[in-house]
């Protein structure tokens, strides 16, 4: 079974690093983007032609030199040389050892160093958040946004980390307590995706520190400068602390490290963020070795108008909901259920702003809209758009490929499919809104279940009664559940995560710290005697 498993995850990297934007192996030196003068911030962050992809107390990595790639020109930016399965064994048996001092560090001043780590990203935020445009190719305001989640999630660990822990519970048994004990799991192992190279290992990475444990991260292949740069700040607050920096350790690389992560039974816990068909093969593995996962996997999300709706609300929430990140976030809204009263006025509402919508360079402080992150996203793009067509769909806008370098494509909104047509239910990562006519609330609580997927969903009703309906046990099936606000830009403070084949993980805020410890149940006799529970004599 491990060998059937381990053969498929290879496959499915195999085909995640095809993915990669399409460039010469080894880029020229003269060629890289770092090199020309608009870019020489990269160097604030201390990145250079050649960077080491693996850190562990100690920068190396003697693995395949990969290229990254900006996607709004295609051209080279920078050079990464990756881990080797050598490098690997030796960076979590590092990563061990730390925990070891780690461990021992009180909960309250692991808080501190926690929060030296989120005033260090404030000092390189907007640096930082231009990586992110450069690299991912999200727009400049949500890659420094992006930066500024992993800060929020830093001070709010730091007030957890004087907080954490379980209560003491009274006992049935005369001169007993029952106390409840959270400890550390020990090693973290965490698996980013493109689309949130930082934040996704903020929430994590932050949440597992004051836990307790140590971290071993695996960025996305394709970016992996912006892991580089991460690991380089944060590796710097725990040098300055005279703290091991394998207490936060990286490993650039590809299918056999994330192999190596899911099969590794010294890997307590694996946090994975990705798609639904990578994300089980991940499961099974892990679950295979009776592991702990945590998945943060796809999201087919809706938004859901009723006739009371309030329309200068709906317009602007589902153009950010579907726009945003150029339809890459797994919060994306991809399918709007109108009610038939006001389908034809949002329809024509929303073409007029998809026109309006301002698409250029991500770093351009004027842009809205930047592009896709890979040649094969555009491809599946056109796929998508031919497949709608196919099963009944009108174009209503979009649903072009833009004639300019990058990978850029028109933001598409699709009309006339029925709610159960297969591409309606097949997430795709690209900005296309499926929009469906519904007539009875009934009627579009269930569409809004329907999908495999239960990430996040949103109504639009001033109606008190139906909201409670939407949240209660008949409504939304989903792990975040939304009232008049878009399906995206969840706030840190709750708990992140989905239900169904999005996978059941928690991360960021509410409790869910408990994913990075384990609990036990501890019963102290503090008498001279000794009663059994439940009343039960053994003499």
């Amino acid at each position: 079974m491990q060998r059937v498993l381990t053969v498929r995850f290879a496959r499915l990297f195999t085909l995640n690093k095809l993915a990669l934007r399409v460039g010469p192996a080894v880029a020229n030196m003269s060629t890289l983007l770092i090199n020309q003068p608009q870019y020489s911030w990269l160097k604030e962050l201390d990145l250079h032609e050649d960077n080491a992809g693996v850190y562990n107390g100690c920068w190396g990595g003697t693995g395949e030199v990969i290229t990254s790639y900006c996607p709004a020109n295609n051209e080279p930016i920078a050079r990464v040389r990756q881990a080797t399965m050598a490098e690997y064994e030796e960076t979590v048996q590092k990563a061990l050892d730390a925990w070891k001092v780690w461990a021992d560090v009180p909960a309250p001043k692991r808080g501190e160093i926690v929060r030296q780590i989120g005033d260090a990203l404030r000092r390189k935020i907007k640096a930082l958040g231009s990586l992110v445009s450069l690299e991912m190719g999200k727009i400049y305001v949500e890659g420094v946004g992006e930066v500024q989640e992993y800060v929020d999630v830093c001070d709010y660990a730091v007030g957890l980390s004087r907080m954490i822990g379980g209560p003491i519970l009274p006992s049935e048994r005369p001169g007993h307590a029952l106390i409840e004990q959270w400890n550390p799991v020990g090693l973290v192992g965490i698996i980013t995706a493109f689309n949130f190279p930082v934040a996704v290992y903020g929430w994590n990475n932050a949440l597992a520190l004051i836990c307790g444990n140590v971290c071993l991260w695996k960025g996305a292949p394709s970016t992996p400068l912006t892991s580089v740069a991460v690991s380089k700040i944060v590796a710097e607050v725990l040098e300055k602390n005279n703290l091991p920096g394998a207490i936060c350790s990286m490993t650039c690389g590809g299918a056999d490290i994330g192999m190596a992560m899911a099969g590794d039974e010294r890997v307590s816990l694996l946090s994975f963020t990705g798609s639904t068909h990578v994300g089980k093969q991940v499961a099974m593995m892990v679950q295979e070795r009776f592991g702990r996962q945590l998945l943060e996997l796809g999201g087919n999300n809706a938004i859901i108008v009723f006739e009371d709706a309030d329309l200068s609300l709906v317009v602007p929430s589902t153009v950010f909901a579907s726009v945003g990140t150029a339809g890459q976030r797994c919060t994306t809204t991809r399918r709007l259920i109108l009610h038939e009263s006001v389908h034809d006025e949002v329809v024509a509402k929303l073409s007029k702003a998809y026109k309006q919508i301002r698409m250029g360079d991500p770093w351009d402080p004027n842009t809205l809209y930047g592009p896709l992150h890979t040649k094969q996203a555009v491809q599946q793009y056109l796929s998508a758009i031919d497949q709608a067509k196919q099963q009944g769909g009108t174009l209503v806008c979009g649903g072009k490929v833009v004639e300019r370098p990058g990978n850029y494509v028109e933001p598409t909104i699709i009309t006339g499919l029925p709610h159960n047509a297969p591409i309606v239910h097949t997430e795709t990562f690209v900005p296309i809104l499926y929009v469906l006519k519904f007539k009875t609330e009934e009627e579009a609580f269930a569409w809004n279940n329907e999908v495999k997927q239960g990430l996040s969903s949103s109504i639009f009703t001033r109606d008190m009664g139906r909201v409670f309906r939407w949240l209660g046990p008949k409504g939304s099936d989903c792990g975040i559940v939304n009232v008049n606000i878009p399906t995206s830009g969840a706030e840190i403070g709750g708990a992140f995560g989905g239900e169904k084949h999005t996978g059941g993980g928690r991360e960021s805020g509410s409790d869910s710290w408990k994913q990075y410890m384990r609990r036990s149940t501890c019963t102290i006799n503090y008498s001279k005697d000794l009663p059994l529970a439940q009343g039960i004599k053994f003499e």
